[in-house]
């Protein structure tokens, strides 16, 4: 197969967007999932790259901080405008990296491009305010300043938009950024950075730091006096061990973690609203998503009903190649995440549950595909109702009363996301409060977006991203008390 990548008209977007190269000189491959095939050879840093990109960046940061806003939303919005006059070449990495497929990757695009432009309008509006005095000729105000430097580590399941999301608010509060790619996905970085530079961003105001060794250079952003923030998308378990170590610093931390995301179907749902919502929330990426739903609980009376029409419509699903024409599910990020959707299925069907469609590997297309699938008659106890299953599997559960679905979607340690399906406004209201995750859609398939904040409960993380709380996460608020004003 041809390299995919050969034809971008813009091959700067691949150039390192590093400080330096590796001291070792050494690079490591960079695959299409699809294939398995190299596609690039990235360099390998580690700690000692990154603890010179975090003194460049400290270096870069009174600059970048003085500038004033609307030179930062300027510049802010210049990379906006290039991450849209670019959006083909960008999805084109997107599905060689990543293997989501072609349309997916462009909405990719457009999500983190609206990141962008979101921050370079918020950029302007870090307000302070003048407080009421409770002493005669003495004023206090409150200014809002920028954290410092930052370190963010992103994940491979959004390459683009998890970038944009942590950078965008960052550089629009005035900090300077240090950015760990997932080495399965750095090229999306790369590009980004390298559009960012051309829309105006201080070189050494964004850094990216490329390796396969996550933990030697983790452990530098959280060692380092310099780093005031670090933002980390990933699972729980490091996310405790990230805390664990900034500790010694006491920085301020933004986790997104793992998410076991419920749905509840009830009885009054219209199940054309439903059926389309679950095949945008399950099967976006291949259900490879912190938000993607978990465990889908359905209410008795319309279970059957529920299941003829999800089954038909995941049969109805094309897998493939993410270039390949019409192809809806690209396929999973590694053999790892294979073998892990595969050990679900086979515990879940040991316990009882009914494959409806799909529950094989599809060999035939290539080692990390897997076929779209429905179980029914899932049962609390089984893998899938305790763990993320991070794949196209549709695991439905049966319920009977409100209070059971609240209690059974409430039942685990994450509080991600939550999703319910009801015609009652009133149980609609009822419901979404007694969810317990950071976010919670109704009768809608969409659940993030700039202007909204994005983050869980529990277990699922702290601090938000998007909205004007994901600007809140880079700046400190500062007292300033005059006296004696007359």
């Amino acid at each position: 197969m041809n390299n995919p990548l050969a034809p971008l008209n813009q091959p700067q977007l691949l150039q390192a967007a590093s400080l330096s190269q590796p001291a070792t000189g050494t690079h490591f491959a960079v695959r299409n999932p699809a294939t398995q095939q190299p596609i690039a050879w990235v360099a390998e840093m580690g700690a000692g790259e990154t603890d010179a990109a975090i003194a460049a960046a400290n270096t870069a940061l009174p600059a970048w901080r003085s500038r004033t806003a609307y030179e930062r939303s300027r510049i802010l919005r210049n990379w906006f405008d290039l991450l849209q006059a670019h959006k083909d070449d960008l999805a084109r990495i997107l599905t060689a990296e990543n293997g989501k497929p072609t349309a997916e990757a462009l909405g990719e695009v457009q999500y983190a491009a609206s990141f962008v432009e979101w921050y370079a309008e918020e950029a302007k509006r870090a307000y302070g305010e003048v407080l009421t005095p409770n002493v005669a000729r003495q004023r206090s105000v409150v200014i809002k300043q920028a954290i410092g430097v930052c370190a963010a580590i992103t994940p491979w399941n959004f390459p683009l938009a998890m970038i944009t999301r942590k950078v965008a608010p960052a550089l629009a509060a005035g900090c300077t950024v240090v950015l760990k790619p997932a080495d399965l996905t750095p090229l999306s970085a790369l590009a980004a950075a390298e559009l960012a530079y051309q829309a105006g961003v201080p070189r050494d105001a964004l850094h990216i730091v490329t390796g396969s060794n996550a933990k030697a250079i983790g452990d530098a952003m959280c060692a380092s006096d310099t780093v005031r923030h670090l933002s980390f998308t990933g699972s729980t378990g490091v996310g405790r061990l990230l805390m664990q170590q900034c500790a010694h610093t006491v920085k301020k931390l933004a986790l997104e973690l793992g998410g076991n995301a419920p749905v509840l179907v009830f009885d009054d749902a219209d199940l054309d609203v439903v059926v389309a919502g679950l095949m945008a929330q399950k099967f976006r990426n291949t259900g490879q998503a912190c938000v993607s739903p978990n465990r889908v609980l359905v209410q008795a009376g319309i279970y059957d009903a529920f299941l003829a029409r999800m089954s038909a419509a995941v049969a109805a699903l094309k897998t493939g190649d993410g270039f390949a024409p019409g192809v809806q599910l690209g396929p999973l990020i590694n053999a790892k995440a294979v073998e892990k959707v595969q050990a679900h299925v086979q515990n879940a069907t040991a316990m009882g549950a009914r494959v409806l469609t799909g529950g094989q590997a599809l060999p035939e297309l290539g080692a990390q595909f897997f076929a779209p699938t429905v179980l029914a008659d899932c049962q609390h106890g089984m893998r899938l109702s305790c763990e993320e299953t991070f794949g196209p599997i549709l695991a439905a559960f049966k319920f009977d009363t409100e209070a059971e679905a609240i209690a059974r979607g409430n039942d685990t340690e994450y509080g991600l996301a939550a999703y319910l399906y009801t015609r009652d406004s009133a149980r609609a209201w009822r419901v979404a409060e007694a969810l317990e995750a950071g976010m919670v859609s109704i009768n809608t398939g969409l659940l993030s977006a700039d202007q909204s904040p994005f983050g869980g409960v529990k277990q699922s993380g702290l601090g938000r991203e998007g909205g004007r709380q994901g600007m809140h996460e880079y700046q400190e608020e500062k007292t300033i008390a005059f006296g004696s004003l007359g």
